[in-house]
């Protein structure tokens, strides 16, 4: 029993070293650098440290929302999406520690950004901003953060893990099916 919370309690250290992280790296964004400009760039242009916010959420979807509909949509409903992660995460013992790692990933993205959004009134704090070449009709991808990152990183890897499972899952089921 006692491995077994280890092995859920352990990679939350992935979820507080996220927020710690994407907390630091958006104090000092906002400390040396003035909103809307430029801190620096790498390799010409396609790497640069800019200083935006960002009031509504992915590609500044609900940027235009009244106050108390973003503070609703983009603040209350994630703390309750990610309470529910926390009771699953905690409660399933079938994860792999992949799978556990990526979820700790995730929680604490969705967490350092939702700290933005209660004590940031201006919105979340973008830094991050790399050119696109026009794909997708975008000449630069929109501004992200070191909790944006997260998200999407841990995401991928999540999803990969299960389609993964999903694959040994059947390929197991078919080797049964053969025996028979």
């Amino acid at each position: 029993m006692e491995k077994n919370i280890k092995s859920k309690l352990f990679p939350l250290i992935l979820t507080v070293v996220v927020i710690v992280l994407d907390q630091i790296t958006k104090v000092l964004v906002c400390r040396y650098i003035p909103v809307n400009t430029i801190g620096t760039q790498f390799l010409g242009d396609f790497l640069r440290i800019i200083h935006v916010r960002n009031p509504g959420v992915a590609f500044s979807f609900g940027a235009r929302w009244p106050d108390a509909m973003r503070r609703l949509a983009f603040s209350v409903i994630p703390i309750i999406v990610l309470a529910i992660v926390f009771g699953v995460y905690f409660r399933n013992n079938d994860f792999t520690k992949l799978q556990r790692w990526a979820i700790c990933g995730v929680i604490g993205g969705g967490f350092g950004n939702i700290i933005d959004r209660i004590f940031r009134p201006a919105g979340v704090v973008d830094f991050i901003d790399v050119k696109f070449y026009g794909l997708f009709g975008l000449e630069r991808w929109p501004t992200f953060n070191v909790a944006d990152s997260a998200v999407v990183v841990c995401g991928i890897l999540l999803v990969v893990s299960f389609l993964i499972a999903i694959i040994k899952e059947n390929k197991h089921k078919s080797e049964q099916e053969e025996e028979k």
